[in-house]
């Protein structure tokens, strides 16, 4: 209480030492604790104290009105270099706000019964009415889009951007909860169950051991055979993978990118990549397995990892091109009138039927047209959630937060150069005195690379969230969102992000282990020297580069998904051997999330592209879901053009346009407002009349009313 009571003082650096004291306490008073675990107990049970008290109220009014230090703002702009010294009181407060609501949002087994409520009453001021009334993450927007129109450069963005994604990941709930909110919805909706559980697939399909192909096998036996036969010439010269030259799976790209691959070659990345294989990181190749006996026979995987899918249009589109061939006219949408179709036709339409899929999707779309078509009678009833009221908040500047996180990504990407011009991201890492020696160089770099890698994963993490959360929520919120983002040139920053050596970004080593919170504190630490932090840690490769290389990924899925102009964008800036190259890195996830883009657009790229690359076209049989009426294989779409699909982006800005106007437009003056005929309100009601108006009431009421009859008949006509 007392330092809570410090925290209103009006001395600038009083108040910074009492956040420092709060900040340590929230820490988990490293200084009193022998072991790590003993500062993670008091972390946590210091940081619901300090709630309980209000303490992230008072550090809210201090972050507003450090945001608000217009002193501070310009004094950062005149600077010609800003460093740490210039977001100090920011950083700390950010510290303090970001550690209560990572701690807060962790649930532990043993945690206290009284905790669970505190969290829900935190998750519920948060989403609804911290700032000003509004979502917290609404504040932390605005701190993002000030620093990147240079309004305030030394906000600390990796921070605020941690601490935001965070807060969403907080109030509006992980992927886990969003499984479960999708499957209550489809219960409410009355919708047939989910055919899979997306994440349970995945987790699988990460663990499961890569089976044995026949090709790999057949491959295996030749390689057997010509050992034993090693004095004599073998009799088969090229194995069938040589006859699609898929001995290098990326050789028959450009010339540019058989360059970028002999430089991936010498720098010791392997070339031949099954993008089949589980494991995480590329490992030498083992041995081939001893031949089978004839008699043992080979086990293959039974069935496919996802159940194959139809959309209603699917069955309707195949119907109307049968009839069309068979008996000459159609019947519009009807999918159950098969009179005068072969019967193949009818056992083709059974089994569609039973793999057709009806997503939340559609009938958020059905429902959508026809509120349109019938404003006066239908009515909707939208319910409060976390995710509405965000979206009511960003709706209105809603493009100026997409470019802001794209800037920021931007200027993180490590393909990105260093311009003049460009907004500077390092303010919170760069310190007031630039290193002097090797090793204080070294430490340097290491904390820059760190720092954009970061911020990378937190702006892939947040935006993944807010786009799948705004699908769920309605369509049209994740297509506004979307739109937004591929006007802003989202997708080929993200092809530009992955025009990298994409195994030296997995396999980087920008953390030192023993630097890290709370061993840096609680052990004594060692000498550093130019070699340790060359070694670096000891993983072989870096998750949090990952994460954000998958989410990525997604990312680009959700935005091409059903949408050939986008599809074509991936045409156009030639993303297939951008993607191929990151089949090098033999993590399932993410070669899945690979091989979906390189499946949307395969019939784009022609016959010999396919023939070309048959061990990746085996890999998207294989791993990917299969649509029935997909023609991914072996179509040829030699009319498609990039301004064919232009009508579709208008029409769903349209559709898109008139669901915000209906929904979230109040002031909107049409025929179909709503008037108040209640006689008691309309009476009630306070009228703002003319001061001279009580002279010639009488006059007026006798004029109108008493002279005047009434048509009883003309009121009870309608129009």
């Amino acid at each position: 209480m007392r330092l809570l009571d410090a925290l209103e003082v009006t001395n600038r650096d009083k108040r910074l030492k009492v956040s420092r004291a709060i900040l340590y306490l929230v820490q988990g008073v490293f200084g009193e604790c022998d072991c790590e675990l003993d500062v993670l107990y008091w972390s946590r049970h210091n940081t619901f104290l300090l709630y309980e008290m209000g303490t992230f109220t008072a550090l809210l009014e201090l972050l507003s009105m450090e945001i608000d230090n217009n002193q501070a703002c310009s004094s950062a702009v005149r600077k010609p270099a800003i460093s740490l010294a210039d977001s100090t009181e920011l950083r700390v407060l950010l510290n303090n706000m970001y550690l209560m609501v990572e701690t807060i949002r962790l649930e532990t087994e043993d945690e206290k019964t009284e905790w669970r409520s505190v969290r829900e009453t935190f998750r519920t001021e948060l989403s609804t009415q911290v700032y000003n009334g509004e979502p917290f993450a609404l504040l932390l927007f605005t701190m993002v889009t000030k620093f990147c129109s240079m309004n305030a450069p030394h906000f600390p963005m990796k921070k605020v951007l941690l601490l935001l994604w965070k807060t969403l990941l907080f109030t509006l709930g992980g992927f886990e909860d969003l499984q479960a909110m999708k499957v209550k919805t489809r219960e409410t909706l009355c919708l047939p169950p989910l055919p899979e559980n997306s994440i349970k697939v995945v987790r699988s399909m990460r663990a499961a051991s890569p089976p044995a192909s026949a090709m790999e096998l057949m491959e295996q036996q030749q390689q057997q055979q010509r050992r034993g036969r090693s004095s004599r010439k073998p009799l088969v010269k090229q194995d069938s993978l040589d006859t699609y030259n898929e001995r290098d799976p990326f050789k028959n790209d450009e010339a540019r990118d058989d360059e970028e691959d002999n430089d991936d070659a010498d720098s010791g990345i392997e070339g031949e990549v099954g993008p089949l294989d589980r494991d995480v990181i590329i490992q030498p190749p083992p041995p081939p397995p001893p031949l089978r006996p004839p008699s043992e026979r080979v086990s293959f995987p039974r069935g496919l990892p996802w159940a194959p899918k139809v959309r209603e249009k699917d069955i309707e589109h195949f119907l109307e091109t049968s009839r069309n061939k068979f008996i000459g006219f159609t019947l519009g949408n009807d999918i159950d009138t098969l009179v005068g179709l072969p019967r193949p036709i009818h056992e083709s339409v059974k089994t569609l039927k039973q793999h057709k899929y009806i997503s939340i999707a559609e009938v958020q779309i059905k429902k959508e047209d026809e509120l349109q078509q019938c404003p006066m009678t239908l009515g909707e009833e939208v319910e409060e959630s976390p995710i509405e009221i965000l979206y009511q908040g960003m709706l209105s500047n809603l493009s100026q937060y997409v470019i802001a996180l794209l800037k920021l990504l931007l200027a993180a990407a490590p393909t990105s150069k260093a311009k003049t011009d460009s907004i500077n991201i390092l303010a919170d890492v760069l310190p007031e005195e630039m290193p002097i020696t090797v090793l204080q160089s070294m430490k340097l770099g290491i904390d820059v690379n760190r720092h954009k890698e970061i911020i990378v994963k937190a702006i892939s993490g947040l935006l993944l969230l807010l786009l799948k959360h705004f699908k769920l929520n309605h369509i049209y919120q994740f297509e506004y969102v979307s739109q937004h983002l591929v006007f802003a040139n989202c997708i080929p920053l993200i092809l530009k992000f992955f025009n990298q050596n994409i195994m030296s970004y997995i396999s980087a080593k920008n953390s030192v282990c023993f630097l890290d919170f709370p061993h840096c504190v609680v052990h004594e630490l060692p000498e550093l020297t130019a070699e340790s932090l060359e070694a670096g840690d000891n993983n072989q490769f870096c998750w949090r580069n990952l994460f954000s290389c998958i989410n990525l990924l997604r990312i680009l899925n959700k935005l091409t998904k059903w949408k050939h102009s986008r599809t074509m964008m991936l045409v156009v800036f030639k993303s297939a051997p951008i993607l191929k190259r990151s089949l090098k890195v033999k993590q399932a996830i993410m070669q899945l999330y690979v091989l979906k883009l390189l499946k949307i657009q395969t019939k784009y790229l022609g016959r010999q592209w396919r023939k070309s690359n048959m061990k990746t076209m085996s890999a998207i049989y294989q791993k990917v879901r299969h649509r029935l009426n997909d023609d991914w294989a072996y179509g040829n779409d030699i009319d498609a053009r990039p301004w064919d699909f232009q009508a579709e982006e208008c029409a769903l800005r349209e559709s898109i346009e008139k669901f915000n106007s209906r929904r979230y437009d109040k002031n909107q003056n049409t025929d179909f407002t709503p008037v108040d005929n209640c006689l008691q309100s309309v009476l009630g009601q306070r009228m703002e009349l003319p001061e001279d108006f009580h002279f010639s009431y009488e006059m007026w009421l006798e004029r109108e009313v008493f002279s005047q009859p009434i048509q009883w008949e003309e009121l009870l006509q309608t129009e």
